[in-house]
């Protein structure tokens, strides 16, 4: 017998929306509803994808391609299921996966793959697709058409489903924005995959020379305490900061290359230190290696000198301002080196939470505003990278701090520095 429709507020709830992670789930969605399938393949050939693979199989060897095929759940055929990155789980020890381009998908077909691949398998985006030789299939062709773009272009994304958008988490994960910018990957993603477990095993072996836990965990320590980069570089910029402190503001050059000297030859003199051991005596340097550091700050203050003048020009340091510190380079290399030890499963997600609100307290203690950190960034960047070259090292955090200083979505425009 029925009563007719339920009142307002009984019945079964109705299922909850869903929202999508990341853009890219959401033009899936979209293009899925409509029927839209060329749209659908396009996105999915301009974006990267994850697949399971197995760790200990890459482990023992890490040169060759290890792939792990699923079950359907209702016909039990085997199938690849693939995934964009706003899928991902929370890493797991036991779960790893590896990431690559449709193209990859499309060319890496041999006659053992199973039929079917399934991406996003249990979400509205899903889409099962036949898996054939290379160009037999619409989306392989338009995998062929679009090339091997990468994701890696250059924008802000955002994790907008489990990723953290405010708060002392959020404020730490923006200390590494501009890297994240540059390489176009979510900027808010504490469960990091990145560029998947072999990636990233492969990004710290060959930029850190990182292969463990206890050389990862080293450096993590240098970065968060603003040891790992010239420890000149700081002295040169906080000699200047002690002089516009005493003499109110404007530093004139050639005064600051006279105190470096000043400071220098002072120190280089010997000294007598008492401690609780007794009295400590430093003897005196000699006097052409004291020369030769004097004239080695003093290039130094050039190089900075130059870059501050470049970064007024692009305007992305005020007329009045200058570089206070470069320990921004450190601490948002910190903010990045705990979800890449993540992703290479040398860290927990706890660890890695910790290190990034570290990282972001660090910041706030050094720095005034995004701003002032971000140049202090680009700095140590260009001093350890660049060569004056004004290239890539330089011009792509240019752009990646203009979008993270104007772009509605930017933290940097949300999340208050202090």
């Amino acid at each position: 017998m029925s009563f007719g429709p339920s009142p307002a507020g009984f019945g079964p709830p109705r299922p909850p929306a869903w929202t999508p992670p990341t853009e890219t789930e959401r033009t899936l969605a979209e293009a899925r509803a409509r029927g839209d399938w060329p749209a659908y393949y396009d996105v999915l050939a301009r974006v990267r994808l994850y697949y399971v693979m197995s760790r200990e199989s890459y482990d023992a060897q890490p040169d060759r391609t290890h792939r792990t095929f699923a079950r359907d759940p209702r016909t039990g055929a085997e199938r690849w299921e693939l995934f964009t990155d706003g899928m991902l789980p929370a890493p797991r020890p036991d779960l790893v996966y590896s990431r690559a381009s449709l193209r990859w998908i499309a060319e890496a077909w041999n006659p053992r793959c199973p039929p079917t691949l399934v991406i996003n398998p249990g979400t509205p985006c899903e889409l099962a697709l036949p898996y054939g030789p290379p160009g037999t299939t619409d989306w392989s062709r338009a995998a062929e058409r679009v090339g091997a773009v990468p994701s890696t272009a250059m924008r802000l994304r955002a994790l907008h489903v489990g990723g953290a958008l405010h708060g002392p988490v959020a404020h730490g994960l923006a200390c590494g924005a501009l890297l994240c910018v540059s390489n176009g990957s979510l900027w808010n993603a504490l469960a990091w995959h990145g560029s998947g477990y072999d990636g990233e095993r492969r990004r710290l072996r060959e930029w850190w020379g990182i292969t463990n836990r206890a050389e990862w965990q080293h450096h993590l320590r240098n970065l968060l305490a603003c040891e790992a980069s010239s420890s000149v570089w700081e002295f040169a910029l906080s000699l200047r900061r002690t002089i516009a402190r005493d003499f109110g503001g404007h530093v004139d050059t050639g005064y600051w290359r006279q105190a470096v000297a000043t400071v220098i030859r002072a120190s280089s003199e010997g000294s007598t230190v008492i401690t609780e051991d007794g009295v400590t005596k430093t003897d005196p340097r000699p006097a052409s290696e004291t020369e030769a550091r004097v004239e080695g700050v003093q290039r130094l203050i050039g190089r900075i000198t130059r870059y501050e003048a470049r970064m007024r020009a692009d305007g992305i340091l005020a007329e009045n301002r200058y570089v206070t510190s470069v320990e921004a380079w450190d601490l948002g290399r910190a903010s990045k080196m705990a979800r890449w030890g993540l992703g290479a499963r040398f860290a927990t997600l706890p660890e890695t939470e910790s290190a990034v609100i570290r990282a972001g307290r660090a910041a706030a203690l050094a720095y005034r505003s995004w701003a002032d950190f971000s140049t202090g960034y680009i700095l140590g960047r260009c001093l350890h990278f660049d060569e004056e070259e004004f290239g890539e090292w330089y011009q792509d955090m240019v752009a990646a701090h203009r979008i993270l200083m104007s772009e509605a979505g930017s933290p940097w425009l949300n999340i208050p520095f202090r």
